[in-house]
């Protein structure tokens, strides 16, 4: 699936993915390929990008909005950090 993930000010990452996991505000939960559409809200939290089933990245953020539609994810989000 594509993945997008936006700030106000720049974009973190823009790329072919396998899939992501996300700090809902009800609840962690995960995206991947085929995924049916969504809109959520995102609380504070680690979000977990998959880049494959073996590889990943972890982002410290503080809320956003998720859009899933058409394979392709949308994560606006005010800041991230990435966690080493």
């Amino acid at each position: 699936m594509q993945l997008e993930i936006l700030t106000p000010e720049h974009r973190i990452f823009s790329g072919k993915v396998y899939g992501i996991q996300l700090p809902g505000t009800e609840g962690s939960f995960e995206l991947l390929e085929n995924h049916a559409p969504i809109i959520a809200s995102l609380g504070k939290g680690k979000m977990k990008v998959l880049k494959d089933k073996s590889t990943s990245d972890t982002y410290d953020i503080s809320g956003g909005f998720v859009e899933m539609l058409n394979n392709k994810a949308s994560v606006l989000i005010e800041d991230a950090k990435i966690v080493e």
